[in-house]
């Protein structure tokens, strides 16, 4: 072979590369995902603050959270249709900009209704760019190695703006005021807005898909259904009517969708792909990836700031190492992939996150100090972005072309409801047993008391979901 061969060959054998215009459309995406991640953890360092100063019960604290939770979870997939019929960038932008003018309406916000509606519009602005940001991003570039780059790169940005905002808000709340937890909001989302015209094509879906209606209702009602069904039990018992009539018309709505979606021609989430064993044990481990991990940033939070007193300021000084720590796992896990494999790396993040909820069990409950809690919650970070990678890759990997958009759908319904449902569930499971303590003693124990149950709970799922994914991926593998 001549060297003008062996050069071509070389050349042939090498990764593609990003075009100057690809990676401009990749930073303008990735700084949207980073935001709209951020923004849900962005307030809950400072909810006690924002309780105090708006005159909110303490009963309905986590409204601040559930709010947003509500909308987000239940019109994703919605305004995802929405998206491909009537233009991604069009509905991407105006998800932007809805941000933008939500977050100025809860900086200036004088009462808790007026703070809950611009949390409900944040919601609604998430589910209207999270799933357009995906379809830009998929059609940016070719199917291969660049589009999963994206892609694990995207999922890394998800991971990593939820921690980095739990950081951010404590500083800005500390340093300045709760109120710019919303203003950060709207620099970053006019440069998204301004500069998408220019790096961003118009795009919708060739075959111009009906609106799977039934699909759309009985997924948003029942996410809606279930969530505020959970949200509500606290406060009103698990006994309660209306406690398990939401959860229960959510389960039936739920299990409905699943079924329109097997029959419809035009599916809103090609569950039917969930055959696939990589598709449906990656979908499992990305869900209780990210519903465990954002809930113990939660709990964690509310342990620190009133069980040990912590200021809203010195609650993001101490998750700021997370922050450095989930940069890490996101930039390992392809070396780690590469090696040992998507099951393997998978498993292990699942692994490393329970280090965090199980660590902080254990030492808060003989009066274990702070460094050994934030220790284990690293360790915990680490794990828990290199498992999000880890299952991007599985939850995408080895299918035909053609199924490769209906698996990064679903890989993305799993990321946003998973988002918007860990929070409320855990919290549920902590406050109920704080109104139980409570009465008989001290708040602050009945804090720890309640933390360290969730986090129990949080455990006991996340070693589950691993075991599950370990056994039942592992034996499809071998077989196949």
């Amino acid at each position: 072979m001549s060297v003008l061969d062996a050069e071509n060959a070389a050349d042939s054998a090498a990764p593609p590369r990003m075009t100057s215009h690809q990676r401009a459309v990749l930073v303008l995406l990735l700084s949207s995902t980073f935001l709209l991640a951020a923004d849900l953890p962005l307030l809950n360092v400072a909810i006690p603050v924002i309780g105090s100063g708006l005159g909110f019960a303490v009963g309905d604290l986590h409204w601040i959270t559930t709010a947003f939770a509500l909308t987000s979870a239940g019109f994703t997939l919605l305004f995802g249709r929405v998206a491909d019929l009537y233009g991604r960038r069009l509905v991407f932008v105006g998800g932007i900009g809805l941000l933008v003018a939500s977050s100025v309406l809860g900086a200036i916000a004088q009462s808790p209704s007026v703070l809950i509606a611009a949390r409900v519009a944040q919601g609604i602005a998430t589910a209207m760019a999270t799933p357009a940001a995906l379809a830009l991003l998929t059609t940016s570039f070719p199917e291969g190695p660049l589009r999963a780059r994206a892609l694990g790169v995207n999922g890394t940005m998800i991971s990593l703006g939820f921690t980095v905002g739990a950081v951010a808000g404590g500083l800005l709340t500390g340093l300045l005021s709760w109120r710019w937890s919303f203003l950060i909001n709207v620099p970053i989302g006019l440069a998204i807005i301004a500069f998408s015209p220019v790096f961003l094509k118009e795009s919708r879906s060739a075959d111009r898909p009906r609106m799977d209606v039934p699909g759309a209702i009985t997924v948003s009602a029942g996410l809606v259904a279930l969530v505020y069904g959970v949200s509500r039990s606290p406060d009103l018992g698990w006994d309660s009517p209306l406690v398990l009539g939401c959860v229960l018309a959510g389960a039936v709505l739920l299990a409905a969708f699943y079924r329109i979606e097997l029959r419809t021609e035009t599916p809103l989430a090609s569950v039917g792909i969930l055959r696939r064993p990589s598709v449906r044990w990656g979908n499992l481990g990305g869900f209780a990836l990210i519903t465990m991990q954002t809930a113990v940033i939660f709990l964690v939070t509310l342990y620190l700031q009133e069980v040990h007193g912590y200021s809203a300021l010195a609650t993001g000084v101490a998750f700021s190492v997370l922050g450095v720590s989930a940069f890490l796992g996101g930039a390992f896990a392809p070396r780690v992939i590469g090696r040992y494999g998507n099951l393997r790396t998978l498993v292990a993040g699942l692994v490393l996150q329970l280090v965090g909820p199980l660590g902080v069990f254990l030492f808060t409950g003989g009066g274990g100090g702070i460094a050994l809690v934030l220790a284990a919650l690293t360790v915990g970070a680490f794990g828990h972005v290199m498992g999000v990678v880890a299952y991007m890759v599985t939850a995408t990997d080895g299918l035909p072309d053609d199924e490769q958009g209906l698996a990064t759908g679903l890989a993305t319904m799993t990321q946003q409801v998973a988002l918007a449902v860990g929070t409320p569930v855990l919290s549920a499971v902590a406050s109920s047993r704080i109104h139980a303590v409570a009465a008989d003693g001290e708040y602050a124990d009945a804090v720890l008391s309640g933390v360290r149950l969730a986090l129990g709970v949080d455990t006991l799922i996340t070693v589950a979901a691993a075991a599950l994914v370990w056994i039942c991926l592992g034996r499809a593998l071998r077989r196949a």
